[in-house]
């Protein structure tokens, strides 16, 4: 039986090819408009053609020909637009900028490739805010029209086994016929930091690059995360003196400069997954952050799966924090590759 063909939009470093690789599809091209991040793809994603370029500029015709399918044959089209207009905590902060808000209109470039490309089947994720988006309202109208089903679901990660805290936006449509309820009802005991980070060998000196990077701290965020309890302390727990003057004044970001606890899931991780001012990033037991490898086990990417560093840190940061975890689309695959077969 040959593999269903998919087609990877916004594919960033490829964690949702690399989960939809490991249930079997064949995923023969991706569209990301990052090189840095197109390079993190290429070196893991060997047989896919990349398009790098803007997704408003991409036409239809240019990804079935590198695809090699006629319209209306593709299985499967994914995509995870940039969030950035949905995200609560930008909300909150209200630092939206009109170049941060097109990023609500991708989804609708997504529907026009749609529109031409007519895939059998179609795979969206994004933060639960996108719900709240008329241009995702407007998304789905298209989709009835078009002839899709559909159904959508705000799920955390941690149901479906994943190490970490992640709320995310599932959409899922199929092409003339019903989608299974079942894709969204996916439930099992996540894994804990200990299980997946606490056999590697030691940072700095493993041989491997995402997990020997130095740190460079000042002398009193050192004595902080010294002074942090270990296994789940808080930045609360620090003596007065080693406080950030702006902590004492808001009681958000509580994980700020926390430890994870060996026994529980990690929190979401994000793009600043390696700086624990950005979160509760620090290891449960050693006096540092999480290394860029224990982020991307964290995020379930496989442990040899390689990033290009060409930006620095940071910016594998981002890669690893703005991927799809591939094993949470995994079952959700599953699903959709036996209505497909169907």
């Amino acid at each position: 039986m040959k593999p269903l063909v998919s087609i990877d939009l916004f594919a960033g470093a490829g964690g949702l090819s690399s989960g939809l690789a490991a249930e079997g599809f064949d995923v023969r091209v991706a569209v990301e408009n990052d090189p840095t991040s197109a390079k993190t793809y290429a070196l893991n994603h060997r047989n896919a053609a990349i398009i790098l370029d803007d997704i408003r500029k991409v036409t239809a015709s240019k990804i079935l020909d590198l695809a090699k399918v006629e319209p209306g044959d593709l299985d499967l089209l994914t995509g995870c637009p940039p969030c950035q207009a949905f995200s609560t905590l930008r909300t909150r902060r209200r630092t939206q900028t009109p170049k941060i808000d097109e990023s609500e209109t991708l989804i609708l470039e997504m529907f026009r490739l749609i529109q031409s490309i007519r895939p059998r089947a179609v795979l969206v994720e994004n933060v639960p805010g996108l719900a709240n988006s008329k241009n995702f309202l407007d998304f789905q109208n298209g989709l009835k029209n078009e002839g899709y089903h559909f159904r959508y679901a705000v799920i955390n990660a941690s149901k479906f086994g994943l190490p970490q805290r992640r709320k995310r936006l599932i959409f899922v449509a199929l092409r003339d016929r019903e989608v299974p309820v079942t894709w969204a009802d996916y439930v099992c005991d996540p894994k804990t930091v200990r299980t997946v980070i606490a056999n590697l060998p030691a940072a700095g000196n493993s041989g491997d690059l995402l997990h020997d990077l130095p740190e460079k701290r000042t002398p009193k965020m050192i004595e902080r995360i010294k002074e942090t309890p270990k296994n789940g302390g808080s930045r609360h727990e620090v003596s007065s003196d080693l406080q950030c003057p702006c902590h004492s004044r808001t009681s958000g970001f509580r994980d700020v400069y926390g430890r994870m606890a060996w026994d529980d899931i990690s929190p979401t991780i994000t793009g600043g997954c390696n700086n624990p001012s950005r979160g509760r990033f620090l290891h449960p037991e050693e006096d540092r952050a999480i290394t860029l490898r224990e982020a991307a086990l964290l995020q379930t990417f496989p442990r040899e799966y390689k990033f290009c560093l060409d930006r620095g840190k940071e910016h594998v940061a981002l890669q690893i924090g703005n991927a799809f975890p591939p094993e949470m689309i995994r079952p959700i695959a599953r699903v959709i590759k036996q209505a497909l077969l169907e």
